[in-house]
């Protein structure tokens, strides 16, 4: 029986991927998409995630819009190293036409505490961008807090960050939402820095899409090739690109490709060091621990299911969609 999932996106490059993943996953069955802002802003972002689902043919799959930017601030401006990193449009400038469906009207906060409630222990929430409606969510309802399973894309342990020495992207646009997540949410796992940028995609692989001749081929390898060549510019000592929100959705299908530490989580919220994903040093020696953070990965073997899983996705999907490219 297939476990059911919900994304929550902030639909740049690797949340696309992340999302291509969930949907070539025979164990997964994606029951909505909440969007957020990061990447890009959170129009953008659910745009983004419409036009992709309607390019696999999976227009049946309701995505919602989430709240639009921090806790602490008035609104939300992308970055200018985002863009660079996702392109203006958050695809890597790949161009797909909007979709027929549009988002659902009703609360993306809504949505996830009574998915909550629906399907307990068979839900697992997959968070690839800040935790702002997550953690919207874990206030609304104490359900919610007690019983979903997370799995999220965030943060740094062992690691320095990749916005600042000490923060991860993700975390760094609303610290204190995540810092809010770790303390009350009581089944978290942390995909972090420690374990994505260790599993890496080259040309190689994106050349492999492309000569599939199918649209949904062209969309991957035009997007990642974009992401690949930022990553040889921001980080060319890696040689490929981070798989970030794909590994999230992976372990949400096989915990076992990630070795974990338990330990109770904290976000530093103010300071030099605000968006630190650390230990909590006042829950050190609590009995319970509410976050498993990854520490190790099976990076062959992620990369085999990865391939696998995009490569069959893209090669069966018959989509009337053409990819095109902007400026060309």
């Amino acid at each position: 029986m297939a476990k059911k999932i919900i994304l929550d996106l902030d639909t740049g490059i690797d949340d696309a991927l992340a999302l291509a993943y969930a949907l070539g996953s025979p164990e997964l069955e994606l029951i909505g998409v909440t969007g957020t802002y990061g990447n890009v802003l959170v129009e953008t972002g659910v745009r983004n995630a419409l036009a992709i689902l309607e390019l696999f043919g999976r227009s049946d799959v309701p995505v919602y819009t989430g709240i639009p930017h921090a806790r602490e601030r008035d609104g939300f401006e992308v970055l200018e190293i985002s863009e660079f990193i996702h392109g203006v449009n958050g695809i890597g400038e790949a161009e797909l036409p909007d979709a027929s469906i549009a988002a659902r009207s009703g609360s993306a906060v809504d949505f996830l505490v009574e998915s909550v409630k629906k399907y307990g222990d068979d839900l697992v929430i997959v968070p690839t961008g800040p935790s702002t409606t997550i953690a919207a969510a874990i206030e609304a309802d104490e359900n919610f807090a007690e019983n979903a399973h997370i799995v999220m894309m965030g943060g740094a342990l062992s690691v320095p960050g990749n916005v600042r020495p000490w923060a991860e992207a993700n975390v760094n646009q609303d610290p204190e939402a995540t810092d809010l997540l770790f303390r009350r949410a009581k089944d978290v796992t942390m995909i972090g820095l420690d374990v994505t940028l260790q599993t890496l995609l080259t040309y190689e692989e994106t050349s492999q899409w492309r000569e599939l001749g199918t649209p949904g081929g062209d969309f991957l390898a035009v997007a990642t090739d974009y992401y690949i060549k930022a990553y040889d510019t921001t980080a060319p000592h890696l040689g490929g690109c981070g798989l970030h929100d794909p590994l999230a959705v992976a372990v949400a299908v096989d915990p076992t490709l990630v070795t974990c530490l338990d330990i109770n989580m904290k976000v530093d919220t103010e300071g030099e060091t605000r968006g630190r994903t650390i230990g909590d040093e006042e829950r050190l020696n609590d009995p319970v621990k509410t976050t498993k953070v990854a520490v190790a990965v099976d990076v062959e073997r992620f990369l085999k299911e990865f391939m696998e899983r995009l490569s069959g996705l893209a090669a069966r999907v018959e989509s009337p969609v053409s990819v095109g490219v902007q400026g060309r």
